[in-house]
């Protein structure tokens, strides 16, 4: 049986990025036959400026190596936003990847927001991570109502990669990049889903700043359920929670 997953508290959120980064540049010398899988949003800025330079630091070949192997599938995508779309994820990975560290763009994946069936999208996107051999480590952030990648309660863990609809509290959390207005936040997603999380070999949970507190307390410390998808990472056998002084408030252990 699963012991559940390890807690690595850190002191603040350099301290997570620098953590985070350095784990992604190992995984990328020691699995590079496995994809990644990336996450977005304001917790993996910093972990994503932090891994540039860790790669612009490296020896010419080893730098030189790690593009020709990259392969990276991300969470999700908003349905309706353009790749050239800034607010748009892949404009996101473009800016924080794909440009940094000159890497081949058709190798940082995402679901085509555009797709004319977001559905049969959803169904493509993840026959391709499972084609390429399923996620090696796949990166957490953790929202407010406990979902991981977009997958919004109720969600059970065997939830396929698919489309649907996103809640108002997601919409209220992601409204910064639209103007502050939630309303102006697109209405629906392609996400992986649980059943792809939890079938990667190794997942990393990051999780910073005093709001998202008492949500991880729940989702690590609760049985597992559907009301808080990042609780069934409690089943995973290989779950490594990155957190800073602010996120783990009082009671986590």
């Amino acid at each position: 049986m699963p012991s559940g997953p390890t807690l690595l508290p850190l002191g603040d959120g350099a301290a997570v990025a620098e953590a985070v980064a350095q784990r992604m540049l190992l995984e990328r010398q020691w699995h590079p036959d496995r994809p990644l899988g990336l996450a977005t949003g304001r917790t993996m800025e910093p972990v994503y400026r932090r891994f540039a330079e860790l790669v612009a630091a490296l020896p010419q070949g080893e730098a030189e190596r790690l593009r020709r192997d990259w392969c990276s599938f991300n969470l999700d995508a908003y349905v309706g936003l353009a790749p050239s779309d800034p607010r748009s994820f892949a404009a996101e990975m473009e800016q924080r990847l794909v440009q940094p560290l000159g890497l081949d763009p058709r190798r940082v994946r995402l679901p085509d927001g555009l797709a004319a069936d977001p559905a049969g999208e959803a169904r493509r996107y993840g026959a391709a991570v499972a084609a390429a051999g399923g996620i090696g480590l796949q990166l957490l952030g953790l929202g407010l109502n406990g979902h991981v990648g977009f997958n919004e309660p109720p969600c059970p863990a065997t939830a396929p990669c698919r489309a649907l609809e996103l809640s108002e509290a997601t919409r209220h959390q992601n409204a910064a990049a639209f103007g502050g207005d939630p309303a102006a936040v697109p209405a629906r997603a392609i996400t992986l889903g649980m059943a792809e999380i939890l079938a990667a070999e190794r997942i990393l949970l990051v999780v910073t700043g005093a709001a998202k507190a008492a949500i991880l307390r729940s989702c690590l410390q609760e049985p597992p359920g559907p009301e808080r998808p990042a609780s069934w990472l409690q089943h995973h056998p290989d779950v490594t929670v990155i957190v800073d002084a602010a996120a783990l408030g009082a009671g986590v252990n």
